[in-house]
C-alpha cells in the first residue's frame, strides 16, 4: 500500500473572499403580484422552443 498524499485535500480552503460578503441594507422582498409574473414567464420560457435561423439551401461560396 502506497503512503502518496492527495494534496487537493491536505490543505484547508482558503477563506471566502470579501467581496462575498453583503454590506448595507437588506435586499427587498418581491410582492406575490412579482412573484406570480415570474412564475408565469419561467413556465412560458420553459414550454418555448426557440427560433432557430433558417437553414441556407446554397452556402456561402455558392452565392458568391
Amino acid at each position: 500500500m502506497s503512503s502518496r498524499i492527495d494534496h487537493a485535500l491536505a490543505y484547508p480552503e482558503p477563506p471566502a473572499s470579501p467581496l462575498w460578503h453583503r454590506h448595507g441594507p437588506k435586499t427587498r422582498p418581491i410582492t406575490p403580484e412579482q412573484q406570480r409574473r415570474n412564475r408565469e414567464l419561467l413556465m412560458l420560457a420553459q414550454r418555448t422552443p426557440r427560433p432557430r435561423a433558417p437553414r441556407l439551401t446554397t452556402t456561402l461560396a455558392e452565392a458568391n
